[in-house]
């Protein structure tokens, strides 16, 4: 007899959590309240300088707003449920509650892959042709790419979420994570999860292609570009508008992919506990660093919008 026609269906989960020491928990409580403030605080920040400062208005820019409300949104889903947890004994959430979880991340997640791929078009378009820079990339333009990047991910994230939750799950309800995702929930189903399997790899692989191609195609052109360039000034400058974007993209899609694009035989769940940690939190905190820091435009509008306001 199938294991399913001897369980009652179950209606709510179970979370672990990160860990199940009390006094690890405290720790890792603070370190991940700082966390989510630092990067509440960073991504406004960005935000509205971007919004505030008038010579900020370019499709660079733009981008860049728009990456900051997209981190502050994904790190939103999955933080503050993750804090308020560390303080109860049973860490439950409801079928409902969790397919919610599972399709807002998702697709701010897919999502962020769509719009770094977009950034790195458009950092072509200005060093290959930046006389034609702002008439290429129009306001329509840069909308138009933003609202595609929305669709695709959640699309890609509601296709996901359907096949997830057309499974049945059972009395065996405890998702060995700090969040509902999809690997800890295929431990918990009694039916075949083989499709679904399939289909996060055809999708997640379908998305990994069209990004990562187009930003390798991207940037390959942006560098022999950027070599043809006499000016070692030129150079320089071209090059510093590109390294913050690629440091993003190169921290966020290695840490997606080693989640859910390698073989399940190399799962190990701690380890995905730590990587998801790492792009829920972490990458939204470093993000506004990276593009503050190394931008000497937004820093000095920053300051000039802190002086103004007398916040300095």
């Amino acid at each position: 007899m199938n294991n399913c026609s001897i369980h009652t269906e179950s209606t709510e989960f179970i979370l672990t959590g990160l860990t199940d020491n009390h006094e690890l928990e405290i720790i890792l409580f603070l370190v991940l309240l700082i966390l989510y403030i630092f990067a509440v605080l960073g991504n406004v920040g960005i935000i509205v300088t971007i919004q505030l400062g008038t010579h900020l208005q370019t499709p660079m820019y733009f981008f860049v707003s728009q990456l900051a409300m997209l981190d502050l949104f994904y790190t939103s889903i999955i933080t503050p449920n993750t804090l308020v947890n560390f303080t109860r004994s049973i860490k439950s959430m409801s079928i409902r509650g969790c397919a919610t979880q599972l399709l807002l991340f998702g697709g701010s997640a897919t999502t962020e892959s769509y719009l770094l791929a977009a950034m790195a078009y458009d950092r072509l378009v200005a060093i290959r042709q930046p006389l034609l820079y702002v008439s290429i990339m129009s306001n329509v333009v840069c909308r138009f790419l933003v609202a595609g990047a929305y669709f695709a991910g959640f699309l890609n994230s509601l296709i996901h979420m359907s096949f997830a939750f057309s499974l049945k799950y059972w009395k065996a309800n405890v998702i060995d994570h700090f969040y509902c995702d999809i690997p800890p929930l295929f431990k918990l189903t009694c039916s075949d999860t083989f499709l679904n399997k399939v289909v996060i790899l055809l999708f997640g692989g379908l998305t990994a292609v069209i990004c990562l191609s187009t930003i390798l195609y991207s940037y390959l052109n942006i560098l022999l570009t950027i070599l043809g360039i006499n000016s070692s000034r030129g150079r320089r400058k071209a090059l510093s508008t590109c390294t913050s974007h690629l440091a993003c993209v190169a921290i966020f899609y290695s840490t997606l992919m080693i989640t859910y694009l390698r073989p399940p035989s190399e799962y190990l769940q701690m380890n995905d506990k730590l990587i998801s940690v790492f792009y829920t939190v972490i990458i939204p905190t470093i993000n506004p660093i990276i593009y503050s820091l190394r931008n000497t435009e937004v820093k000095t509008t920053a300051r000039k919008i802190l002086n103004k306001y007398k916040l300095l």
